[in-house]
């Protein structure tokens, strides 16, 4: 049996497989992925993209490509619950970033913006510039079972166009491979929760819309009507996949019975009803049925196996989380593996990946199924939760027009209800707020400032470690650069200031010593870079003198306010602890 050798295997191609390969080709890791079909993605599925993976995207080097590709984030942002695209409008909410208030919190937490790229589009991007810098790719490969030991991990796969089978021996395996995941299944990874919570159906069509969304540009529109059941909730959702001639339409069924039959009569009926206009013309792509699922690993590490994106939480699309926190995973663990596979690091550090991602994925799940019921009082205002038939259903939304002191309540009900699903479309804080605690956070002995608003809605930036260091834009001469661009590039990265000279000598020694890449900034008038409109100095929480040593993945892992005469000591100190060599 002929057998293939790899530093890092990789099963599965979608946003957590594609984005591995691409880190770790990066950072100049060997690894193969390896999907069981014989293409990428070729429905739309994830799409909303967050400012916290555009991070990512940026310091991966395909940021430009993404932006170019994507709807941009002013096309996303209204809401719309309706009777049909074609019917009545009952509410709009500004989402996604686009409300004049949350915009400007969006322009300040990060120097990347939040667009809508379907997985569709996003797998190429991913997938073309790993191979570009050294990944393979082997389509047509199926994973049937692994077995480890000491040294690495031999996979047994299935090359499904020869049919024979062959071995890959890897020094770590990903198991990247999706919601029914066999690797997490055979290494045995615990989940909570449940699987098949409610069923729906996906249809992609082709229609131009443009007379109905143009004026209400949106992902999203929610129709309200007789016969849905999305995740639970009374509505059909009409998607925008391209604007505004290619869409999805994600529509319910008893989880309890068999799928509808999905024929193309039946998808057009379903599309008929959601949109409203008979004479449109409508082409069918394609109908897929799915499960709702409430589930997540409470761990997601086994020896040399490690499991990311849907393979360890799996939810529905509510809250758009689902790709970002799959590239994230991705992203989180590619630097710990590079560094362990180079001998820098103690394969300790591996355990970090556990600790921070799991209650990452965890959150998600809960949040993702919390929006789903946070939908009832938008059908709660309308009186249309209760059995009624079609005809009544409709009279109760008319009834909301009346000059009466009901009608006035409900109104108000209708408004109160759809605003409150900003928890839903504009959960800034879900996206950015991650503040992680491992061996690989080097706590700094302040207390926990907690969250001044929501932690959920808002952003607040901070560089005590375990959070993602806070964006500024300085300046390196004529360029303008974010605070993000001086971190990442696979390396650890000391900023300091005026006065901090001698954290610079303790990176340059401490560096040579453990035998480590690690890149230093100094910001403040006269030094290589500068902060011309004193924002980094409002937000750095240390002194011109202190100390932030970053991660790759430009999380803050040591903080130190001010200078100090064993810088070397404390930075030796801080990198040991942190790479597993104390």
């Amino acid at each position: 049996m002929e057998t293939v050798k790899t530093d890092v295997l990789i099963v599965g191609s979608g946003p957590a497989g594609a984005s591995a390969g691409l880190a770790l080709s990066t950072y100049g890791v060997p690894n193969i992925i390896v999907t069981r079909y014989s293409r990428l993605a070729d429905t739309p599925r994830a799409h909303i993209t967050n400012q916290r993976t555009m991070e990512a995207l940026r310091d991966l080097g395909v940021e430009q490509e993404i932006i170019a590709k994507a709807t941009p984030q002013h096309l996303m942002g209204n809401t719309v619950f309706c009777t049909s695209i074609a019917g009545e409008e009952l509410g709009r909410l500004r989402s996604w970033g686009n409300d004049p208030l949350v915009q400007a919190e969006h322009e300040l937490a990060s120097p990347t913006r939040m667009c809508d790229m379907p997985q569709h589009l996003m797998e190429p991007v991913l997938t073309d510039a790993a191979v570009a810098r050294g990944t393979e790719l082997r389509f047509s490969t199926e994973y049937l079972a692994h077995t480890q030991d000491e040294h690495g991990v031999t996979v047994t796969v299935k090359d499904r166009l020869r049919g024979d089978e062959y071995q890959i021996r890897a020094k770590y395996l990903i198991g990247a491979d999706g919601g029914r995941s066999k690797v997490a299944e055979h290494a045995g990874l615990p989940m909570g929760g449940q699987m098949g919570v409610a069923g729906s159906i996906n249809i992609v069509f082709e229609a131009d819309l443009t007379p109905y969304v143009a004026h209400r540009p949106s992902t999203l529109y929610w129709v309200l009507t007789t016969g849905a059941t999305v995740g639970g909730i009374g509505a059909g959702l009409v998607r925008c996949v391209r604007p505004w001639n290619e869409w999805l339409i994600v529509w319910g069924y008893d989880v309890k019975g068999a799928p509808p039959d999905l024929t193309d009569e039946y998808a057009l009926s379903v599309v008929r009803k959601l949109i409203g206009d008979d004479d449109l013309p409508v082409t069918i792509k394609s109908s897929s049925a799915w499960t709702v699922n409430e589930m997540y690993a409470e761990s997601y590490s086994k020896g040399r196996v490690h499991c990311a994106g849907d393979a360890t939480h799996r939810h529905p699309p509510s809250n758009g989380l689902g790709g970002n926190t799959s590239i994230q995973d991705s992203y989180n663990l590619a630097w710990k593996l590079k560094l362990v596979l180079d001998g820098t690091a103690s394969p300790s550090l591996l355990d970090t990946y556990d600790a921070e991602r799991a209650p990452v994925g965890k959150q998600i799940v809960q949040r993702a199924n919390k929006s789903i019921g946070e939908t009832g009082p938008v059908f709660e205002s309308l009186d249309l939760l209760t059995p009624q038939d079609p005809a009544q259903l409709l009279a109760n939304i008319e009834a909301r027009k009346d000059a009466t002191p009901v009608a006035e309540k409900r109104r108000q009900a209708l408004r109160e209800a759809i605003a409150y699903k900003v928890y839903e479309f504009n959960a800034h804080g879900v996206d950015l707020n991650q503040r992680y605690e491992s061996a690989a956070i080097v706590p700094d002995g302040t207390p926990d400032p907690g969250f001044d608003r929501d932690p959920e809605l808002y952003h607040q930036p901070t560089t005590r470690p375990g959070a993602k260091l806070p964006h500024a834009w300085i300046t390196a001469g004529r360029r303008n650069l974010s605070t993000l661009d001086l971190g990442g590039k696979g390396r650890f990265t000391l900023i300091t200031g005026i006065g901090g000279d001698c954290w610079l000598e303790a990176a340059r020694s401490v560096g040579d010593e453990l035998g480590l890449e690690l890149a230093t900034a100094s910001i403040g008038p006269g030094q290589a870079y500068e902060d011309p409109y004193g924002d980094w100095a409002r937000l750095r929480g240390i002194a011109d003198s202190g100390a932030l040593l970053l991660r790759p993945d430009n999380h803050v892992a040591f903080r130190y306010e001010s200078a100090a005469p064993d810088a070397a000591e404390l930075l030796g100190a801080a990198l040991k602890r942190i790479l597993g060599r104390d």
